[in-house]
């Protein structure tokens, strides 16, 4: 007979919070959550809404690190990737060291393998958690974009890549977001029969319609990291090609250091740069925005797509997002080709010149997000994985 939910006692560990602790919510309220190891500290998980006793922290390096950031300290690109794979590291060995009796042990990609191969010797399945592509498939394409722009891409350290690929050989399963994910770990070699796709959910508490875009305008809005991955350059591009009377880029978000310049010498008119926003902020944004757009070279999987047609709002984005595992091109929204500014402006046109369609595709994109359901679901499809892992 196989291990029941009741039995079944699971073990997270994540640098930060990420997915992670949304997955945590769902296994504590189905009792099998051991405990969710974190680096950041308990007074930033607090708002998890997870009981004290389930939470472990490491917060000695995480934290600092973003602090750094914050108070915008001097780091190097190479001194940045170093501190991330030293509190990778420390991490995982810190759980290793402090491991709990379980069934199941899932770390998100790059700090589990030594705690992963500690649960695997007593017995326990290891779940790697890739939120993005293959790690080297990732390197490749982001190298390859910054290249052409005339920059140098940092790629990561050779540790850290050397390590990840390493989970993905001793894991007993690789969970990953989407069908891109997915297919870049089959073109990097891994197993099909390893790959599990389970795609991300989305806080149907958090985002729902708060407003209506105003009917005369065409607001476009973008949301994430400002960067040359997110492929910022040819979402500019096709708004400055863009004819509207009336139009508007609102851009949220933090902005990379290397795409500054650019940003300060390709800004079209009537383009606003935010920078970060509160959840509740972002909720008003992308309802009363005509359209979303997620431009990404490389993107595992866009969550603010959900949040965005959680918020009625249209989407666009490229095959690299995993767009295609949330919603159907021409019904709730468009996928386009990366690299293809021709192809978003085109998307902007149809909108923009058809009020009738995208009050078809708002309320297609409602009705999608609600049939796909929040979190709830993603949980019950890791309690389908690791019960048959187990069982």
């Amino acid at each position: 007979m196989g291990t029941s939910e009741q039995k079944l006692r699971v073990v997270l560990c994540t640098a930060g919070t990420f997915h992670f602790f949304d997955l945590a919510r769902e296994l504590e309220a189905r009792g099998v959550l051991e405990k969710i190891h974190s680096s950041f500290h308990w007074g930033r998980l607090r708002r998890e809404a997870l009981p004290r006793e389930r939470v472990r922290c490491f917060p000695w390096i995480h934290p600092a690190y973003m602090a750094m950031g914050r108070f915008h300290l001097p780091v190097s690109r190479p001194m940045s990737r170093r501190i991330e794979w030293i509190n990778s590291v420390c991490l995982d060995n810190w759980v290793a060291a402090r491991l709990p009796e379980c069934d199941v042990f899932s770390a998100l990609s790059n700090n589990g393998l030594r705690s992963g191969a500690k649960a695997q010797q007593r017995g326990a399945k290891y779940i790697c958690d890739r939120g993005c592509s293959h790690i080297r498939f990732q390197e490749n394409i982001v190298r390859e974009e910054y290249d052409r722009w005339g920059l140098r891409w940092m790629i990561c350290d050779p540790r850290t890549l050397a390590r990840e690929e390493a989970e993905y050989a001793e894991a007993d399963a690789i969970v990953v977001p989407s069908e891109f994910s997915r297919q870049s770990f089959l073109s990097m070699g891994v197993a099909g029969e390893k790959i599990r796709k389970i795609p991300l959910g989305v806080n149907l508490a958090r985002f729902y319609p708060d407003g209506a875009p105003y009917g005369e305008r065409f607001d476009v809005l973008y949301a994430g990291q400002v960067s040359f991955r997110k492929g910022i350059p040819y979402l500019l591009e096709a708004f400055a090609q863009f004819q509207h009377p009336k139009k508007k880029l609102r851009i949220v978000g933090a902005i990379n250091p290397e795409i500054r310049d650019y940003l300060a010498h390709h800004l079209p008119e009537q383009v606003e740069v935010l920078g970060s926003v509160p959840q509740a902020s972002l909720r008003g944004l992308m309802s009363r925005s005509h359209v979303l757009v997620l431009p990404s070279i490389e993107d595992g999987f866009g969550m603010v797509l959900s949040q965005a047609m959680a918020c009625g709002c249209p989407v666009i984005s490229t095959t690299n997002t995993g767009g295609s595992d949330l919603y159907t091109d021409g019904v709730e929204g468009y996928i386009v080709p990366i690299r293809s500014p021709e192809a978003i402006r085109e998307k902007f046109e149809a909108l923009a010149g058809s009020p009738e369609l995208e009050a078809r595709m708002r309320a297609a994109a409602l009705e999608r997000v609600r049939k796909l359901g929040g979190w709830h679901e993603y949980g019950q499809s890791y309690m389908d994985l690791m019960r048959g892992l187990v069982g």
